[in-house]
């Protein structure tokens, strides 16, 4: 592994820690032995050891290669290096505390000489932003055991939700059991008298109850250990926003076994407690002369309709949150991004492992890889930028002769090709696009989106304002002058507001860029190919990786918002289900306690459609009075889900409406098949049977 003085000449030690998987897809079985070489970028690394098999670093989700001394940056990112520059805070450091030490104590020390760090570099005489950088610095201590991870940052928010959404069907799910078990008791009443009769203990027969129900709990907390392992891979190929799924080993251990247990002993007391208590209040006498009990029969219908109330108002909550994250995921799809997303591929490059610097020989590199390109058949622009949507950004502040009074200063910057705007199909309002009159020795020019010119030069024309990159400090040598005017887009992800952004031409200021935007017509395996044959021809050394469409790009950065939207709707659409089945039991069940009043009814000659309409009344009464508890639920779920929403009201009425109006239909039809069975009654047999 590494020691100290690996990590203390910049460049001096080539050396490289390779990973299981990397070694064992490159040597199989082999043995390590110390020799070997892997060459990155135009640098040849001795690799000195090997990773333990499930070791990927501290950044849950990624699996890196190699690991390599920080003293190497320069050799990794030829023509910058992080190491010089004091201003550079990507790093991630990791510690280990001394026995007894606090972490809170730890963190304060920590954060002090941080703090003096960037005093000392902001000088004597710290600007406004200085300050404002210094008030916000600081640097957060977190236990290693949970590593570091984007993921969990992207998905801890969805998965909670989506946690809740679980809870939820589970509460349904056992209040359905629960009527179940309740109507099973009921099947069961005489039985139990009997028992009762002969000395059998009330609390001894809730015991046999309960444990009846335990027994159906685990059996189904076994089944879904069973298919936890499946859901699992399905749910990791769910979150991967790449080709490939996230690398995370998803495993069964103590934890989750244990946790599963006690979820399936609480849902065998949720589900099996009542039934049992109901079931155990029974007249012994009059069970055993087989009358039906009327007091003990009436409590056992209120309750089997309260717990359906309960399943109807937390199915119209799943139903609505599911409906507002499906409206959501198709506003944020639908949305005008400011650019064509149809048509338009994306690669990435890696101009500094070919040994490319900052200077005109790259600036020849781009235009000569965007001249052929372009000529290729089916392409109809290609452009070079320093990123694209989704990709990250650069961000600072303009100074122009009229400061700003007010609003937002940050500006989004962007470097790009002469052929970027109609590449990705942004609109040029005013003025002109990049050309070839844009060079290293001509004026420095922009081209600014309508947020910047309306909120820095509001009721003038943009064209030919000049401002200053930077904050107001910012010399000479930063200042561009508009040249032209176009449409807002979207930057960094579809749900942020406007927001002033600037271009400039890759000419003029000469840099790494690494995104590669084509538009083109056809299939997009064959333009892909074309590309990648067109770029080796200028230079087999220059790696191109990444290919995807804007399309797919855009998928990426909504996975989360899809991912809710998607098991939210599979669970309440369950939840509906569930609702179903529930409706028709409890129908079912009031049917039979209603027998001899139908027989009645009949026999006085009542019409078999005014008997279904009496069955679904009292079937749609309930559900009313579900739908009404249920309310108060839905409006606090969107208030809890609210950050997740985009371009919904406060309180949406057309989920709720549609919410409803589903659950009204399916108890409809769930209601309908035991209130028709309810017609074919015998009054005679009915009325001889009572």
């Amino acid at each position: 592994m590494f020691t100290d003085a690996d990590d203390q000449i910049p460049g001096g030690h080539p050396i490289a820690v390779a990973s299981d998987s990397w070694w064992t897809q490159r040597f199989e079985n082999e043995p390590f032995v110390p020799g070997k070489t892997v060459t990155i970028g135009s640098t040849v690394y001795s690799i000195v050891g090997i990773t333990p098999r499930k070791f990927f670093g501290t950044t849950v989700g990624e699996c890196p290669d190699f690991w390599i001394p920080l003293a190497m940056e320069a050799q990794i990112s030829p023509g910058w290096n992080g190491l010089t520059n004091k201003f550079f805070q990507s790093l991630h450091v990791v510690g280990r505390l001394k026995p007894r030490a606090n972490m809170a104590r730890a963190e304060a020390e920590i954060n002090l000489v941080f703090k003096r760090t960037l005093q000392d570099y902001a000088g004597p005489q710290p600007t406004k932003k200085d300050l404002e950088d210094l008030q916000h610095a600081r640097i957060d201590l977190t236990p290693a055991a949970t590593g570091l991870s984007q993921l969990r940052e992207q998905f801890s928010k969805p998965l909670s939700i989506l946690m809740s959404v679980v809870a939820m069907v589970l509460l349904i799910a056992c209040a359905n059991i629960a009527n179940l078990m309740l109507a099973r008791a009921t099947a069961r009443q005489r039985e139990i008298a009997i028992r009762m009769a002969v000395g059998a203990t009330r609390w001894r027969l809730i015991r046999q109850l309960l444990s009846e129900s335990l027994l159906l709990s685990l059996l189904g907390g076994a089944l879904g250990l069973a298919m936890a392992q499946w859901a699992a891979r399905l749910l990791l190929m769910m979150v991967s926003s790449g080709p490939q799924p996230v690398p995370i080993e998803v495993t069964l251990d103590f934890w989750v076994l244990a946790f599963t247990s006690i979820i399936a002993i609480a849902t065998a007391l949720i589900f099996g407690i009542a039934p049992a208590l109901r079931a155990t209040q029974v007249e012994c006498g009059l069970e055993i002369k087989e009358g039906k009990g009327s007091a003990p029969a009436q409590a056992r219908s209120a309750l089997a309709r309260a717990l359906l109330m309960g399943q109807v108002a937390l199915s119209l909550a799943l139903l609505t949150g599911a409906g507002l994250f499906l409206r959501t995921l198709v506003n944020l799809t639908s949305m005008d991004m400011g650019f064509t997303k149809e048509n338009v591929l994306l690669f990435q490059v890696d101009e500094s492992s070919a040994g490319y610097k900052e200077d005109q020989r790259l600036l020849a590199l781009y235009q000569e890889i965007e001249r052929r390109v372009s000529a290729l058949p089916g392409i109809h622009a290609a452009s070079f930028s320093f990123f694209t949507f989704n990709q990250g950004g650069w961000t600072t502040y303009i100074n122009t002769r009229k400061p700003l009074e007010n609003g937002d200063r940050i500006v989004s910057h962007n470097v790009v090709g002469p052929a970027y705007f109609a590449t990705m199909g942004i609109p040029l309002l005013t003025g002109r696009a990049f050309d070839t009159r844009d060079t290293e020795t001509s004026t420095k020019v922009a081209v600014v989106n309508e947020t910047l010119a309306r909120r820095y030069f509001p009721g003038q024309s943009p064209t030919g304002q000049r401002f200053r990159i930077g904050g107001p400090d910012a010399g000479p040598e930063n200042e561009r002058e508009i040249i032209g005017v176009v449409k807002d887009a979207k930057y960094e992800n579809l749900r942020e507001a406007d927001r002033a952004a600037a271009y400039y031409p890759y000419s003029q200021r000469i840099q790494y860029l690494g995104d590669f935007e084509i538009r083109f017509s056809g299939e997009p395996g064959a333009a892909i190919s074309a590309v990648r044959a067109t770029v080796a021809r200028v230079d087999p050394n220059l790696p191109i990786s990444d290919a995807r469409t804007m399309t797919q790009e855009i998928g990426r950065s909504i996975v989360d918002q899809r991912l809710i939207a998607q098991i939210s709707g599979f669970f309440a659409l369950l939840a509906l289900f569930l609702a179903c089945i529930g409706i028709y039991g409890v129908t079912s069940y009031a049917v039979t306690q209603q027998t001899r009043e139908i027989g009645i009814r009949m026999a006085l000659g009542a019409q078999r459609k005014q008997v279904v309409s009496l069955i679904l009344r009292q079937t749609l009464i309930v559900l009313a009075a579900g739908l009404v508890i249920g309310i108060p639920a839905v409006l606090a779920t969107q208030r809890l889900i609210s950050t997740q929403l985009y371009g919904l009201p406060p309180i949406d009425p057309v989920s709720i409406s549609v919410s409803s109006a589903l659950l009204i239909g399916a108890a409809i039809v769930a209601g309908y098949v035991p209130a028709r069975q309810a017609t074919k009654v015998d009054p005679m047999e009915a009325l001889r049977y009572e």
